[in-house]
């Protein structure tokens, strides 16, 4: 059955999406704790260098999948992600890499390439396979030697680990070098890490799922209590700052975390939808960053959402619903990968101050 067009939101397509939740019994809850793996058909594998925080985590889709992104921070870092535009050609990605360094980690998609080659996994062009890897960076140069960098090695590393088993979490692969609350410079920051989430949509069968590597100038809060997890501290470790509160104050000056920032996610879904429909999940994805970080989307940042769906679910679906559920298991991803952080000397953590 062809999908309505993506561009708009018909009553047809809602009226579609209703009935096939009342007529199919739930056909896959997402395994508790799975993550972004809780889509069928998605594998994560983490790279975390032993020599000072950093690595990479790669996303494999051996089967292909369907990709958007949104880039909303002022400051990215990116590879192949004009490719993901609907008016280009290619329609399918094989892997998507997140990692530290700043855009040297940029290379850990090399790697990734040669292992998806290697495996007989991409876009087949006469006798030549080409692997699809769009990427993204955060920059963690300045946690530990900023000289160590992960590379190509580093991807295929992260590839070679992947499986789709539950998501490790915490200060590992593209979050082992991540930090938080840093609007007033690294003194007050805190260590940050990725986190990984997961939903279903009542009995229909399809599964939202998000992962997220949290890198943000910002503080961290839970929507839930309104209160700040994780952010700038207090230079006399009495609690935090509050980064909107002094800056309404007239406080501060976010010159010294310039380009030293940046929040990287992808979201994923097993339900169908082309290359418009990702871009606009992707899009309303950012209101889960928006819900768990302030300030986010800074020119300081250069946060990157990626959208994906698998298609294992061919039935019409609403990706406005989709989008909306998106965002928030994005945040839910946010606030675990603070959660699972460990600290770092003169960096803490959340579990580090958490009574």
């Amino acid at each position: 059955m062809p999908l309505e067009p993506s561009n708009i939101l018909t009553r047809r397509t809602f009226a579609k999406s209703l009935a096939f939740a009342a007529a199919h019994p739930l056909i896959a809850s997402p395994p508790p704790g799975a993550g972004l793996t809780a889509v069928s058909g998605i594998e994560v594998g983490h790279f975390t260098d032993k020599r000072r925080p950093t690595g990479c985590t790669a996303i494999l889709f051996r089967q292909g999948a369907v990709a958007g992104v949104d880039v909303r921070g002022a400051a990215p870092g990116t590879r192949e992600t004009d490719l993901l535009n609907p008016l280009n050609t290619v329609q399918q990605v094989h892997a998507i890499m997140l990692s530290g360094g700043s855009a040297f980690g940029l290379d850990t998609a090399s790697g990734a390439m040669r292992y998806l080659e290697e495996h007989g996994i991409g876009f087949h062009l006469g006798k030549q396979i080409i692997p699809i890897v769009p990427a993204a960076i955060l920059y963690d140069l300045s946690v530990g030697d900023g000289s160590i960098r992960p590379d190509a090695a580093a991807g295929y590393a992260a590839c070679k680990a992947a499986s789709g088993g539950q998501v490790a979490e915490g200060s590992i692969g593209a979050g082992a070098g991540a930090t938080v609350g840093k609007f007033f410079g690294p003194k007050s920051m805190m260590k940050s890490g990725l986190g990984s989430a997961s939903l279903a949509i009542g009995n229909t069968g399809i599964v939202v799922s998000a992962l997220v590597a949290v890198n943000a100038v910002g503080d961290v809060i839970d929507p839930a209590t309104g209160h700040i997890i994780a952010g700038a501290r207090k230079p006399d470790g009495s609690g935090f700052m509050d980064t909107m509160a002094s800056l309404r104050a007239g406080q501060g000056s976010a010159e010294s975390s310039a380009g030293r920032n940046t929040t990287i996610a992808v979201v994923a879904t097993n339900a169908l939808f082309d290359k418009t429909q990702m871009t606009k999940v992707a899009q309303m994805a950012h209101d889960g960053l928006a819900r768990t970080i302030n300030p986010v989307h800074t020119p300081m940042d250069g946060d990157t959402i990626f959208a994906v769906s698998t298609g294992a679910l061919k039935a019409p679906f609403d990706h406005g619903v989709v989008g909306a559920l998106a965002a928030s298991v994005l945040g839910d991803a946010v606030l675990r990968a603070v959660k699972q952080a460990t600290g770092l000397p003169g960096i803490p953590a959340y579990r580090d101050l958490a009574r």
